[in-house]
C-alpha cells in the first residue's frame, strides 16, 4: 500500500492486522485518564493506556492487564466496549484495537518505565499532542457513544479514514 491509495481501495474483506490491542480510557467526572507514551509505536504521544494481546488473551483483560502495567491502577468499574478502531500504515504495518471505557480507577496513577499518566479535562482534551484520528472519535466514547473506523496513515500523518459514531442510545451520529 502506498500514500497515494485510499482506504477505499483496501479490500477490507482481505485485511488483516499484524497486531491486535486495546485502548482504555478511565473517566473521573469530567476528566479522563491519559498517558505520555515513553516508547514503542506513538512515542512521545498523548493516549488512552492500552497495548497489545497476549496470546491467548481476550480483549477486556488485555485492557485491564495494560493499564495496571502502564500506571498502576485497576479500573473501579468493569470496563465496557465502545468499538473497534482499524490502522493501515503505509510501510505495511497493521493493528487492530478494541476500545473501552470504565468510571474511575482505584489507586493513584503513577509514571513507570512505559507511560507517565495524565488527567485531562474531557472538554478540553490534548488533541494537538495525540494521534489526528483521536479528535474525530474520542469524544464520542468519553460520552458513551460508540465507534467503529478505519485510518490510513503515513508515519504520523492521517491521509485517509472512514468513521462511523454511534450516539449512547444506539442512533448514528453524523459519519466523517
Amino acid at each position: 500500500m502506498t500514500s497515494s491509495r485510499p482506504l477505499d481501495e483496501v479490500d477490507d474483506a482481505a485485511w488483516a492486522p499484524r497486531d491486535v490491542a486495546t485502548l482504555l480510557f478511565i473517566v473521573r467526572g469530567d476528566e479522563v485518564l491519559l498517558i505520555r507514551k515513553k516508547r514503542g509505536l506513538g512515542a512521545g504521544k498523548i493516549n488512552g493506556p492500552g497495548g497489545r494481546l497476549e496470546p491467548g488473551e481476550d480483549a477486556r483483560t488485555a485492557a485491564r492487564r495494560e493499564l495496571l502495567e502502564e500506571v498502576g491502577v485497576r479500573p473501579r468499574s468493569e470496563p465496557t466496549y465502545h468499538g473497534e478502531l482499524r490502522f493501515q500504515f503505509v510501510d505495511g504495518y497493521s493493528m487492530r484495537v478494541h476500545v473501552f471505557r470504565a468510571d474511575d480507577c482505584v489507586g493513584e496513577p503513577t509514571e513507570t518505565d512505559e507511560a507517565v499518566p495524565l488527567w485531562a479535562s474531557s472538554s478540553a482534551l490534548p488533541f494537538d499532542a495525540m494521534w489526528a484520528d483521536d479528535r474525530l472519535w474520542l469524544p464520542s466514547v468519553l460520552s458513551r457513544g460508540r465507534v467503529d473506523g478505519s485510518f490510513l496513515f503515513d508515519g504520523d500523518v492521517m491521509i485517509d479514514h472512514r468513521l462511523t459514531l454511534e450516539s449512547p442510545t444506539g442512533a448514528p451520529l453524523s459519519p466523517s
